[in-house]
């Protein structure tokens, strides 16, 4: 095979693997991980079984790889804002529950994935499990980041605080009206440091 068709078979093989995960990571976030079978991801990406299995493995790979998916994207967005408030905590907060708050504002809205999977799944040596639990951990040590640079008397209990604040928003998206979330999130953190600076 030449470089060139090999290059061209690799690509391939990409563009397979990329439309199963893009289809699977839709099916599992608007339906649910338990109820969309590997037969319905095949079948709505347009490719066969096997080629399922060779990109991965076993359906519990596929879920683990929706979420590290799920968990980049999260990341790359936090950190795009970050960037924009390197000598201002409080605004990097603020903004960073903002797109949090729009987020879970929006109608079509159904959670947090992590914590969606995570509530599936509840063996901790579950592949889909320890990425969730990763992401969780990793929100908590990036608001203890925060907290330390507002000078605040205990960072990791604000860090503590601030992660069940947005974890909260995020199974509540359905009790929100509209533009609220932003707005309760918001409040709830200035509440939250300034008892943290009294307390």
């Amino acid at each position: 095979m030449s470089r060139t068709a090999a290059g061209r078979a690799d690509q391939a093989g990409i563009d397979v693997k990329e439309r199963i995960l893009e289809t699977a990571s839709d099916l599992f976030y608007k339906q649910g991980v338990r109820a969309v079978g590997v037969d319905l991801v095949v079948d709505k990406a347009g490719v066969a079984k096997t080629s399922l299995y060779r990109h991965f493995g076993t359906k519990d790979d596929l879920v683990a790889a929706f979420l590290e998916r799920e968990d980049r994207c999260f990341w790359e967005t936090w950190d795009r804002v970050a960037a924009q408030f390197a000598e201002d905590p409080m605004g990097e907060l603020d903004a960073q529950l903002e797109w949090i708050g729009s987020r879970a504002g929006q109608p079509d809205y159904r959670g947090c994935p992590q914590l969606n999977v995570a509530a599936e799944f509840p063996e901790a040596d579950h592949p889909a499990r320890k990425v969730s639990t990763a992401h969780k951990r990793e929100l908590r040590q990036r608001l203890k980041l925060i907290a330390s640079r507002l000078n605040v008397a205990d960072p990791d209990l604000l860090a503590g605080q601030l992660a069940v604040l947005i974890n909260g928003a995020f199974v509540s998206a359905q009790i929100f009206e509209a533009g609220e979330a932003v707005r309760l999130l918001q409040n709830a953190a200035g509440v939250l440091i300034s008892a943290s600076y009294t307390g």
